[in-house]
């Protein structure tokens, strides 16, 4: 498969402050979606990582139809290679299948983390950054938020890139 979606999530406490990254390599060209959440966990960060990934190529190449993604969380690769039952973030595996669907085929590969690997570690860095400027901003508000990760508004990409509200 010629494009590679290359994801990572990161929260600072779990839960707690959370970004993404997704980076999409396509035709020589390399692509970043990325965001980040105040309150959430790793879990939902690897999630919405995966979605950005893909929501992005939807929407820059809306003929593509094939593409392979590469994941440190092996829950998610697990989850989508060997269909293991779906218990939390029920929203976000929402959107995630919506997101696959417009695709012909998605190849699932897990990466281990934190093994330098260019695009994972790259990918780690970023989505990191993503952490920190979310605790800056909770830091900023000066409180913590009541609702539970499960509850909070799925995380949006800064660029506009990924709008969650299209899947």
């Amino acid at each position: 498969m010629n494009t590679k979606i290359f994801t990572d999530g990161s929260s600072l406490g779990n839960p707690g402050p959370g970004g993404f990254c997704a980076i999409i390599e396509k035709d020589g060209e390399t692509y970043i979606a990325k965001g980040n959440e105040d309150y959430t966990t790793n879990n939902r960060m690897e999630m919405s990582a995966i979605i950005a990934g893909l929501y992005w190529l939807r929407k820059n190449y809306p003929k593509e139809s094939t593409c392979a993604v590469y994941s440190d969380s092996s829950l998610l690769i697990d989850t989508m290679n060997k269909g293991w039952k779906r218990k939390k973030n029920l929203d976000l595996w929402k959107k995630l299948d919506s997101a696959t669907n417009a695709f012909d085929k998605i190849s699932w590969n897990w990466i281990k983390g934190h093994a330098n690997h260019l695009q994972n570690t790259k990918a780690d860095k970023i989505a990191v950054a993503e952490a920190l400027k979310a605790k800056k901003n909770a830091g900023a508000q000066k409180k913590h938020p009541t609702s539970k990760p499960e509850e909070s508004k799925s995380p949006t990409v800064q660029n506009g890139l990924f709008d969650s509200e299209n899947f």
